[in-house]
């Protein structure tokens, strides 16, 4: 068994939708990237990657290519787990967190958790999703940004 941790934050901007998990959740900003800047599933893929030593989201999904521009991230989850199971890899379980001082999150963990399970075809009791504050610390705290932290577990299949 192998352990791999990721991490991604992303300033949050007016005239972006907001994607945690692959869910629009409603609010008044979204979080600035070339992808679809979903934090949760990219610190989730960037920790199976870790945790597979096959680097990061951003050597397999560079910023700048046409076909990511706006591309939803759990097609690249999707993806991430296809490489891994091509390598002979089998995905345990994923603990993430995101981190937001608002919108408040509570509602919204549930429908993360499944659509994350169906991009990477595990069940949902294997991925644990929570939210959490910065107490208004920092850019966190300061509602500029939303970051995300995930760990996974993999084993050869």
């Amino acid at each position: 068994m192998q352990f791999g941790i990721g991490f991604d934050i992303h300033p949050l901007v007016k005239g972006r939708k907001l994607v945690l998990g692959g869910v629009e959740i409603p609010f008044d900003r979204g979080l600035d990237g070339w992808s679809d800047a979903d934090v949760l599933t990219h610190s989730i893929m960037d920790a199976l990657l870790g945790a597979t030593a096959m680097g990061d989201i951003g050597i397999h999904f560079p910023p700048g290519k046409p076909e990511y521009h706006n591309v939803s991230s759990l097609k690249l989850l999707a993806e991430v787990k296809n490489k891994l199971a091509a390598s002979g890899w089998k995905i345990n379980n994923i603990d993430a967190t995101v981190i937001a001082e608002k919108p408040r999150l509570r509602d919204y963990i549930d429908p993360m958790r499944e659509h994350l399970q169906q991009s990477m075809d595990i069940p949902i009791t294997q991925v644990s999703v929570k939210a959490s504050t910065a107490n208004q610390v920092g850019a966190l705290g300061n509602e500029e940004a939303i970051a995300a932290l995930a760990i996974a577990s993999v084993e050869k299949a």
